[in-house]
């Protein structure tokens, strides 16, 4: 890899000096031995060589989270309001649950292709089809506001859910591209913030914008208002970032980006490699749970609200809020103890650990009959569900280093789409069938199997030890 105007103790290093070669990996070598080779190179060449972060990093972040909310805010859009678009259009529960679990059906299949473009292109490629086809889903459903057309607000929402997998696999990547070393936890946690601040937009705002009380000429002129307002976001929103998303700065921002560049990856002995690290499959297990869990309280919510507490379709949406505001201040909280400390496993843990306690005081808290006890017990349960999902990542990202960001956070993601359905069927099955206790207590259940399974991983940093690396 040839690198360009690196700050030398003494000057300038011309863009013709090759500081690292680039590694072509074809074979069945190891991966990681090769990574040790190009760090000692690294370290050896580490006095000529200043690494230095962008200044604009902090810009390209805040475009990707405002994106990436833009997207997310869409996903309870109508299950939110279940009861108002049962009503409106006349289709069953299922159907509207399925405008929530369809994100996670269409996220499967396309994350391999997905991952491939990121890990073969940049980041400014992907984030700008992942933004056009946000905008073109939330314009689809404009037209979908007569009473016949439910069909054509699923075609949109479905376009919409494509588009996230251009974004939830993109976090880590980024904040590994963009920011130094002892940034890039925190960087993901923001960037996770993004999604995170989506989900709550879209618990607050259905509710407060179409009227569950309303005419049938209302509630239709609510749907209208809705859909026009994302709309226009997301259209102001994709100029934005066509005109200024930049896909990785000048130069690289750490010694670890730096080695990450300058491997050739190879995607399919990356998924190899990826599905036989021992750590990185309990990993997928464990997240997938935790993760899993938190979509079908989140798809369900406002059938479960209103069980206890008919009428309270504006409090379903403001628990949503709060149990994800909370998670945001988790997660951010979680960046930081993580850049500072580096203790991965143990935070992880630690964090899962308090999601299955936190679980278990929303169950019992629910039907206590006080709807604002069921507010604080959801601002326990999503500080710690939500706060886990960014260390999630950056704990994937250490035990599976140096392999792509992309393809690591991707399937990731798309087995938390897997566990996503089947939790959500089985959690509105069982709401159905024996109550939403025995519902909330199988939740506790594989809370309590992933804090298992998340103890059994092995605290093998490897990105961290090739940062150390280079410092020594």
């Amino acid at each position: 890899m040839t690198q360009k105007d690196f700050t030398r103790g003494n000057g300038l290093l011309s863009s013709a000096e090759p500081v690292t070669p680039k590694i072509g990996i074809d074979d069945e070598g190891s991966r990681s031995s090769i990574a040790g080779s190009v760090m000692d190179d690294l370290a050896i060449a580490a006095p000529r060589i200043k690494y230095e972060v962008s200044s604009t990093r902090w810009i390209i972040l805040g475009m990707f989270v405002i994106y990436s909310a833009s997207n997310s805010m869409q996903w309870t859009q109508y299950a939110i309001i279940q009861d108002i678009v049962v009503k409106y259009y006349g289709v069953s529960n299922i159907a509207v649950s399925w405008t929530s679990m369809i994100y996670m059906l269409t996220y499967v299949p396309l994350i391999f292709p997905g991952s491939w473009l990121l890990d073969k292109t940049n980041l400014r490629v992907t984030t700008i089809i992942g933004s056009f086809g946000t905008c073109l889903g939330a314009w689809l459903k404009v037209f979908s506001v007569p009473q016949d057309m439910f069909w054509l607000g699923f075609m949109g929402q479905t376009v919409v859910a494509i588009s996230q997998v251009f974004i939830l696999n993109v976090p880590p990547r980024l904040a590994a591209v963009w920011f130094g070393a002892d940034q890039v936890s925190s960087a993901c946690s923001v960037g996770v913030f993004g999604n995170q601040l989506g989900v709550a937009v879209g618990f607050v705002l259905p509710p407060i914008l179409v009227r569950a009380s309303g005419t049938i000429e209302e509630i239709a002129a609510d749907f209208r208002l809705m859909f026009y307002l994302v709309a226009g976001f997301t259209s102001v929103l994709f100029v934005f970032i066509l005109l200024f998303f930049k896909a990785a700065p000048p130069n690289p921002p750490s010694a670890a980006a730096d080695l990450g560049n300058s491997l050739d990856s190879n995607f399919l002995l990356s998924l190899k490699k990826l599905i036989t690290n021992r750590n990185y499959v309990l990993l997928l297990i464990s997240y997938g749970l935790n993760v899993g869990a938190f979509y079908a309280i989140s798809t369900l919510l406002n059938q479960v609200i209103l069980t206890y507490y008919p009428g309270a379709n504006a409090d379903a949406g403001r628990i949503g809020l709060v149990i994800v505001v909370a998670g945001m201040a988790g997660s951010v909280l979680c960046g930081l103890i993580l850049d500072k400390t580096h203790r991965f496993k143990e935070t992880t843990l630690s964090v899962y650990v308090a999601s299955v306690i936190g679980m278990l005081i929303f169950t019992f808290t629910l039907d206590c009959g006080y709807i604002g006890v069921v507010y604080l017990s959801s601002i326990l349960l999503g500080f710690f569900m939500t706060g886990y999902l960014p260390v999630g990542f950056e704990f994937a990202s250490e035990v599976t280093y140096p392999e792509p960001e992309g393809t690591t956070s991707g399937i990731l993601n798309a087995v938390v789409q897997v566990f996503g359905i089947l939790t959500t069927l089985l959690y509105e099955w069982m709401l159905g069938s024996v109550g939403d206790r025995w519902a909330n207590l199988t939740l506790c259940a594989l809370l309590a199997a992933g804090a298992a399974i998340t103890a059994a991983i092995r605290s093998d940093l490897r990105r961290q030890a090739a940062q150390n690396n280079h410092k020594g």
